[in-house]
């Protein structure tokens, strides 16, 4: 018998409501069917009668409240089954075709994306990692049954209110542990079903001082659990967020995930699941920033075009949500594909997309201008995506863990991967083909091998040889070159630096580990433009890899080349195009309502 298993709620947890059926994602329908069935159902976005509509969702966060209505259409949709293995009843089959899912949500709000459902996969999957075949089944039921489930972290340095402060857990003589604590900040915790907690189960320092334990649904045999009260978050304001303490409460042996002391093990596996997927889908609501920055860029003039000044701003914008979308694309593909050796990627993703998105969000508010402040549909998401991005992850804390990752890996990295390592499988760079079903289990936070700068090199040597295809072969071929010059500097240095994890606290280090994760970005652009060879499509020009490796570069302080002007003109009409044909500006072009 489980922790959880056929028992009341816990005490203050709402009633779980029966799954609806999932009608609109039929089962075994692909991913991007059941995106565009998901985007057909919140319908238009800039209707203002739309109750799934920008205006609902903009008022719902002005009030700090919940968009109810638009939950019990999430509900309705099932798409609590898009977080549970397909082994167990569920639809996740690999996290590429989830970010494609949940994005329609997140273009129009990333509170609503993270309160209704996504902070339940990351809370689930260490129990989908570790967790033995009755507790697997057991959180199944939770979520298809219509609950939820929240995660309770431990303390990290330096953190936010979700990251401070953490509970213990204190073995009992006679098997189980006792819980105690208080959290300032948990996601869902007024309404949460089931919380798996990263308790401290041991006084000393070390990497196995934290337990994973579950709590709930049934109220505990002994202590008291009490939901505090809700608290107010600068961003994500529809988004609930209320304090946590827990006293003497006595849990079964059967309660414990994984190991005694595997907590933190457990969070470095499957936390890579949402360094990508966080990622991945919050780019969707700098999508929506930029589809207004057009229409701003566009209005009044003559043949929709929009003035000379902007040019520059929406075509490099652009291109960089290229970039990211190539780098996330790749870094869930690789979780599918290469799960062993997916750990350093996966933080290199969270570590570089938030400087990028918080970069583009400034430059889009140039062009926004006043209209950045307006409260209504067509412009008022501006303002509420600057407050959100902070608080979905993309803040100090998450890149500051990251960054934890990365930096230490940089010595053995430079001595014994770079330029050594063979070129990654071509699939991993193909958005949209078929994976292999992702497996929490065989997710692992070790090993120093590297996916993506053998693709540098590779791609920098393909394209050497082009040169004579034209101006913007030419100017891709030398930016490919300027980063795998970058690669050799970067394996000097990192080389020099101490391999015995003093590295972590070296300001030096860190800069490094800045320029490794640009140079990675660089790799994925040019590893899925190679992808695209031969399918006629806008991502087979090198256009929008000109941009986006240039953009990079320059991050990187290098000297560049202009960009040609006829791969400048080709990204503009593309980003153009797609807006006046109501298409995302992803890797992908998906039809959007409205």
């Amino acid at each position: 018998m489980t922790a959880f298993a056929d028992a009341a709620p816990l005490p203050g947890a709402p009633a779980p409501t029966a799954a609806a059926p999932a009608r609109p994602f039929a089962g075994g329908a692909a991913e991007p069917d059941r995106a565009a069935r998901l985007e057909a159902a919140l319908g238009d976005p800039f209707d203002p009668a739309n109750p799934h509509g920008y205006l609902a969702l903009l008022r719902a966060d002005e009030a700090r409240e919940i968009p109810e209505a638009t939950e019990a259409l999430l509900a309705g949709a099932g798409l609590a089954a898009e977080f549970v293995p397909h082994d167990l009843g569920g639809r996740l089959t690999d996290l590429e075709g989830l970010a494609r899912v949940l994005r329609p949500v997140f273009r129009r709000d990333l509170a609503l994306g993270y309160g209704f459902g996504i902070t339940s996969l990351f809370a689930a999957s260490s129990v989908w990692t570790a967790g033995d075949a009755p507790q697997r089944r057991a959180l199944a039921e939770v979520l298809l049954g219509g609950g939820r489930v929240s995660i309770v972290h431990r303390e990290v340095a330096h953190a936010n209110a979700m990251l401070r402060h953490e509970l213990t857990a204190a073995p009992q003589p006679g098997g189980g542990f006792l819980l105690g604590g208080r959290k300032e900040a948990v996601i869902n915790a007024d309404r949460a079903d089931v919380f798996v907690t990263y308790a401290r189960t041991a006084a000393d320092d070390g990497p196995r001082t934290h337990s994973v334990l579950l709590l709930g649904p049934e109220p505990p045999a002994s202590g008291e659990v009490r939901r505090l009260a809700r608290v107010e978050t600068p961003g994500m304001r529809g988004a609930r967020f209320s304090g946590l303490e827990i006293t003497d409460v006595s849990l079964p042996g059967s309660a414990l995930v994984g190991s005694v002391g595997e907590g933190v093990s457990l969070a470095l596996r499957s936390f890579q699941i949402s360094h990508c997927l966080v990622p991945g889908t919050v780019l969707a609501g700098v999508d929506s920033v930029l589809r207004q920055a057009v229409r701003t860029a566009i209005e009044d003039r003559p043949g929709g075009q929009p003035a000379r000044r902007w040019h520059k701003v929406l075509a490099g914008v652009f291109a960089d949500l290229l970039a990211c979308d190539a780098m996330a694309v790749t870094g869930l593909r690789a979780l599918s594909l290469l799960p062993q050796d997916a750990y350093l990627l996966a933080a290199a993703v969270k570590y570089m997309m938030p400087d990028l998105l918080r970069e583009d969000l400034e430059e889009l508010a140039t062009v926004l201008g006043a209209r950045g402040y307006d409260r209504g549909p067509l412009y008022g998401g501006f303002q509420k995506l600057a407050r959100d991005l902070p608080v979905a992850g993309l803040g100090h804390s998450g890149t500051a863990v990251c960054q934890a990752v990365l930096v230490p890996q940089l010595p053995a990295l430079a001595r014994t991967a770079w330029f050594r390592t063979p070129e990654p499988p071509p699939e991993l760079f193909t958005p949209g083909a078929l994976l292999p079903p992702f497996d929490h289990r065989r997710l692992a936070h070790f090993g120093t091998d590297d996916l993506l700068t053998a693709t540098l090199i590779g791609a920098a040597e393909r394209l050497a040889t082009r040169h004579a295809r034209g101006p913007a072969y030419a100017a891709l071929a030398a930016l490919a070159q300027t980063f795998a010059d970058e690669l050799r500097v970067l394996r000097a240095r990192c080389a020099a630096l101490s391999p015995s994890g003093e590295a972590a606290f070296d300001p030096q280090a860190c800069a490094l580990a800045d320029r490794y994760a640009l140079v990675l970005a660089a790799a994925a652009c040019l590893g899925v433009w190679e992808g695209q060879a031969g399918n006629g499509s806008f991502l087979e020009d090198p256009a929008w890899a000109v941009l986006a490796l240039g953009r990079i570069a320059r991050r990187l302080g290098a000297t560049v080349a202009e960009v040609p002007a006829e791969a400048a003109q080709t990204v503009l009409a593309e980003v153009l195009g797609r807006c006046r044909e109501g298409r995302s500006l992803d890797l992908y072009g998906t039809r959007l309502a409205g």
